[in-house]
């Protein structure tokens, strides 16, 4: 694989993180009513309600795309079903700004796959590493998960879904970090 090839998916990897929450902090700051306490994130991408819908739909969707792309070619070369729960992971977050707060139900289940696609994905892969560290931390942060969608859903507590979906979002992000890199150090190793 030719260094620039490497570069590119390395970029891909990190564009495909920061352009959604890039677009999601954009649209936080201009929206004059989003709180996150009380709001889901997905509520700044209400296609009727909100006037910054435009700017979380597409960062949502471009990363989105991004992340399929990233596992499909780049991470599927390290392991199939980690690059196919990646992919898998990067279209539903596109289903999510396509099947927007406005779909009510389905955007619900699209939301809720993704989420669940995260988790797993980065689950397989910290058990493919056998690292019991980083096994232990992911199981741990799991948890941490499950503790934060369990107090929004059955106690409300907060209200809105923006803080455990931003938990969520926030305890992937290194183990993706990490397949990311590992992913580029097996690419160099690999010879045109």
């Amino acid at each position: 694989m030719s260094s620039y090839r490497l570069e590119t998916g390395l970029i891909l990897s990190l564009l495909s993180i920061a352009t959604p929450l890039s677009s999601i902090a954009i649209s936080a700051y201009l929206s004059c009513w989003f709180d996150i306490y009380e709001n889901a994130l997905s509520d700044l991408g209400h296609a009727v309600l909100s006037d910054v819908s435009p700017i979380f739909n597409l960062g949502l969707s471009t990363g989105g795309l991004m992340m399929s792309i990233f596992g499909a070619k780049y991470i599927a070369s390290y392991s199939r079903l980690i690059g196919f729960l990646v992919a898998l992971t990067g279209y539903f977050l596109i289903l999510v700004s396509v099947f927007n707060e406005i779909y009510g139900l389905l955007h619900f289940i699209v939301s809720f796959l993704f989420f669940t696609l995260l988790l797993l994905s980065m689950l397989f892969y910290v058990l493919k590493l056998g690292n019991r560290a980083l096994i232990y931390t992911f199981i741990f942060l799991l948890g941490l998960n499950i503790l934060a969608w369990y107090m929004h859903f059955a106690l409300r507590i907060p209200r809105g879904a923006a803080l455990p979906e931003l938990i969520s979002v926030f305890t992937v992000i290194p183990f993706y970090l990490h397949l990311s890199w590992r992913v580029s150090l097996l690419c160099k190793k690999v010879r045109p």
